[in-house]
């Protein structure tokens, strides 16, 4: 069943990855525990689910301040995409999104645009057997500021080739909520796995 959307004339639509495309977000938190187990550090799933679409190097840097830690961000982040990528098997799309990759695939210009990596992007699609639906990825390192900033979506668009205003955003989080709608972009707030 197709996730309601707002009326309009769109003439692009764009989707965040982990908790919109794919429901990875439990995979990211399993990958996340194993992670940050190894430098005996808590990261409660309550918080997981707060912090959702921050870069992982501010959720680093957060957990350290908190605890009094002081885990290198760039090897705890390349452990946790690590344990991620090894969990991608398991991992399934998120029903009522899916099929509106499928309605606008030769439609209309689609993308994505994530705070993953590319690699981690790349592969989380390529799980689902979607990759080749997407004429764009937008990805984390790729734009100057994360979201709630517009940056990441007004690549999109840019890339895409059709105004902002035209695009119409799918996103899980509420730092991406923002951050299409300081794009001047419609947004579709896809509910969490317990709503569904």
């Amino acid at each position: 069943m197709l996730l309601p959307v707002p009326d309009g004339e769109y003439q692009a639509y764009l989707f965040d990855c982990d908790g919109t495309i794919t429901d990875s977000m439990p995979a990211h938190y399993l990958a996340w525990q194993a992670a940050l187990a190894e430098w005996g550090c808590d990261f409660p799933e309550e918080l997981f689910y707060a912090w959702g679409g921050r870069p992982i190097a501010d959720i680093v840097a957060d957990l350290n301040a908190r605890q009094g830690l002081a885990m290198p961000v760039h090897q705890v982040a390349e452990r946790q995409e690590e344990l991620f990528r090894a969990g991608l098997p398991d991992i399934k799309g998120v029903p009522g999104v899916l099929e509106h990759i499928e309605d606008a695939y030769r439609r209309l210009p689609i993308g994505v645009v994530s705070g993953s990596t590319r690699l981690a992007v790349t592969a989380s699609l390529e799980a689902l057997g979607l990759l080749d639906r997407f004429e764009v990825l937008v990805c984390a390192g790729e734009y100057p500021r994360p979201k709630p900033f517009p940056d990441a979506y007004l690549r999109g668009a840019e890339l895409l080739g059709v105004d902002p205003a035209k695009c119409l955003a799918f996103e899980d989080t509420e730092l991406g909520v923002q951050a299409a709608t300081a794009a001047g972009m419609t947004a579709v707030r896809v509910p969490p796995p317990w709503e569904r």
